[in-house]
């Protein structure tokens, strides 16, 4: 049995998306999500933790992610989780871990932190995915 690999997320956009079209036509956006879960430490004092994870999207949804989300808005998304190396300017071989979007759910209400206006009523809520690539179908 192969194994399985989901990863689902509900926060807010740390940063506009970053998006680049690459000379094959395919765009690509890149942003971070914070989360947040709460606990209390040993005091009794409520104590909240954020986690950042970075969230790559492509084709199809690097388009939405550019034309709906801006920093602060609260999303939904489910995808994968990835591991990539690179080398930086130093030659340093580097890791980073990303969720690579599969879908994403834009939700409602005003954007964390933000005293934007509320998302457009015609995008609350509403779910986009990603088709997956011919050599990415099951059989």
């Amino acid at each position: 049995m192969a194994g399985i690999n989901k990863v689902i997320l509900v926060g807010h956009l740390g940063k506009d998306p970053e998006v680049r079209h690459l000379e094959s036509g395919a765009s690509v956006a890149n942003f971070t999500l914070a989360t947040n879960d709460y606990y209390k430490d040993k005091s009794g004092a409520r104590v909240e933790r954020t986690e950042w994870h970075n969230i790559t999207a492509w084709r199809g949804l690097a388009e939405v992610a550019e034309k709906y989300l801006k920093k602060g808005h609260q999303i939904y998304v489910e995808g994968k989780i990835r591991t990539r190396q690179y080398q930086d300017k130093d030659n340093q071989t580097r890791y980073i871990t990303e969720i690579v979007a599969d879908e994403i759910t834009m939700l409602g209400g005003r954007p964390h932190g933000d005293n934007q206006q509320s998302q457009p009523a015609a995008v609350e809520a509403q779910t986009f995915r990603q088709e997956p690539e011919i050599d990415q179908l099951p059989f």
